[in-house]
C-alpha cells in the first residue's frame, strides 16, 4: 500500500484534532491540515495550510483543487458537517478532484436535516414527535433543536410557550420536539464498502460541554444493535458514522440524529482498538478490514490542552536530576519526552547535578544510564553556570536559585519542570 496523502479540513475543529490523533503516527498516512481561520490546527499539524476560503466563497473549490494538485492529495476528510455536505455535493457533481472519506451524497444530505431524518425513520424507529407549531404543543417541556446543526449546539429545553416563542422568534428553523428526558447515548459505527455493518459501539454521554461529550464510557450494545442495523438498512453508509439516541419517559430509545463522519469522542473506541479514520481509508482503498476490540474497562474525559510555538534556537540542553528529572522517587515522564525529542533533532543532552550519591548507580537503578551526552556532577558548591559551556543552550532545573544564577551569568533561557510543555512539539 502506498502512503496516502490526506487533507483534513477544517483541521482545528475538535473533529479535526481527533483525526490527527488517529492518523499522525500511522506509516500509511501523510497528514495535511487546512483551515479558513486562525485555529488550533496550526499548532498540531506539521503540514498546515492556512487562509483557505470558506465553503460559501466562489473560489472555494478552485482553491481546494489547487491544493489537491500541488500536494498530490489522495483523500479529504471533512471535520465539520457543513463542509462535509459541501464537499460531498461537489464530488457528486464531479467538481472535486479527489474522493471524500464519507458516505454517498444522498446519505450525507439527508442526515444534515433532523426533520428529514425523523421523516424517513418515522414508523421504523422511535423518533421524537415533531410539533408543527407551538399552538399544537400538548405537553411541556419541549425541546427546541436546529433542523441543521450538530451535537447539542443551539438546543434548549423550554417549559412554557412564552419562552418557546422567544427562541423560535430568534431562529425560525428550530424544530419543536417532544422532550426525551432520559440518558443520552452516542453509538459509533463502521460500515464497509460491501454495506456490511462491521462495528457498533455505544457510549454514554456523561458530561457535555459546548455541545461536545467531554466524559464518556462504553455501555453494553444489546439495546443499540437493532437500531444500528435498521439505520444501516435504510441508508447507504461507507466508513465511519454515528448516531445519537435518548431515553424517553418509558426508557425506550429515541433517535436524535445521525452523522456520516467521525465524532470527536470516537477516541474512546480508538483506544480500545477501533481506529475509525484509518479503517475508513483502508476501506476506501479497497481493502477488506478486520477489527479487534479490547474488552477492558475504560472512561474518557476531555479538557482544554496546551500547545506552544516558541521562537527559540538551541543545540544543547542542560538538565538537573534531583526533584527535576527524578521527582518523589519517580521519573518525570514529560522531561523524558523532551529528552527523546532532543535526540530526534540532534540536540545534545547534558545532566548537570548535585546528586549526593553515586549518580551512575542511580541512573542505572532508574534505567536512565544511556540518555546523556555528558554527565556533570558538582560536589564543591560551585555555581552551575561554570559548567554550561555552550551559548545556544537551555537550562532546566527545579531550583529558582539555580535558574536565576544561570540566567544572569549565561544569559540563556531557563525553565522550571512545569514549563517543559512549551518546549514540546
Amino acid at each position: 500500500m502506498k502512503r496516502l496523502r490526506v487533507l483534513v479540513f477544517p483541521c482545528g475543529s475538535e473533529i479535526g484534532l481527533e483525526i490527527y490523533r488517529s492518523l499522525w503516527c500511522m506509516k500509511e498516512v501523510e497528514l495535511f491540515g487546512g483551515s479558513s481561520v486562525d485555529d488550533h490546527g496550526k499548532f498540531v499539524y506539521k503540514n498546515y495550510i492556512d487562509k483557505l476560503p470558506f465553503i460559501d466563497s466562489p473560489d472555494f473549490l478552485q482553491s481546494i483543487n489547487q491544493i489537491i494538485a500541488s500536494k498530490s492529495i489522495d483523500y479529504i476528510i471533512a471535520a465539520h458537517d457543513s463542509v462535509l455536505l459541501s464537499l460531498a455535493e461537489a464530488r457528486e457533481e464531479g467538481l472535486l478532484n479527489c474522493p471524500v472519506i464519507t458516505s454517498p451524497y444522498r446519505t450525507v444530505k439527508l442526515c444534515r436535516s433532523k426533520k428529514s431524518t425523523y421523516k424517513l425513520f418515522s414508523g421504523k424507529l422511535r423518533v421524537p414527535h415533531v410539533y408543527p407549531d407551538l399552538e399544537k404543543v400538548d405537553r411541556w417541556p419541549v425541546f427546541l433543536k436546529p433542523d441543521v446543526g450538530q451535537g447539542s449546539k443551539g438546543t434548549v429545553l423550554v417549559n412554557n410557550s412564552e419562552v418557546a416563542k422567544f427562541f423560535t422568534a430568534k431562529d425560525s428553523s428550530l424544530l419543536i420536539l417532544e422532550n426525551l428526558p432520559g440518558e443520552e447515548f452516542t453509538v459509533d459505527c463502521f460500515t464497509d464498502r460491501h454495506g456490511q455493518l462491521r462495528f457498533v459501539g455505544p457510549r454514554r454521554r456523561v458530561r457535555i460541554s459546548n455541545g461536545i461529550s467531554v466524559n464518556t464510557k462504553p455501555v453494553a450494545k444489546n439495546r443499540f444493535d437493532s437500531i444500528a442495523n435498521r439505520i444501516n438498512e435504510e441508508l447507504q453508509f461507507r466508513g465511519m458514522w454515528f448516531f445519537q439516541v435518548k431515553e424517553s419517559v418509558d426508557e425506550t430509545l429515541g433517535l436524535m440524529e445521525i452523522a456520516p463522519r467521525l465524532a470527536g469522542t470516537m477516541g474512546l473506541y480508538r483506544n480500545l482498538g477501533v481506529n475509525f479514520p484509518l479503517l475508513s481509508l483502508f476501506d476506501a482503498e479497497g481493502y477488506d478490514i478486520r477489527i479487534i476490540v479490547n474488552d477492558f474497562e475504560i472512561e474518557m474525559d476531555r479538557a482544554l490542552g496546551n500547545k506552544f510555538k516558541v521562537d527559540l534556537f538551541y543545540k544543547h540542553a542542560y538538565i538537573d536530576f534531583d526533584d527535576c528529572l527524578l521527582q518523589d522517587g519517580k521519573v518525570n515522564l514529560q522531561i523524558i519526552l523532551f529528552i527523546f525529542q532532543c535526540c530526534n533533532k540532534g540536540i545534545k543532552i547534558h545532566l548537570l547535578t548535585r546528586h549526593a550519591g553515586n549518580i551512575q548507580e542511580t541512573l542505572k537503578l532508574f534505567r536512565l544510564f544511556n540518555l546523556f551526552d555528558s554527565i556533570i556532577t558538582i560536589s564543591n558548591g560551585a555555581p552551575k553556570s561554570k559548567f554550561i559551556l555552550h551559548k545556544h543552550a537551555v537550562f532546566i532545573d527545579d531550583s529558582f536559585r539555580e535558574r536565576i544564577e544561570v540566567r544572569q551569568s549565561c544569559g540563556i533561557p531557563v525553565f522550571s519542570p512545569d514549563a517543559i510543555e512549551s518546549l514540546l512539539d
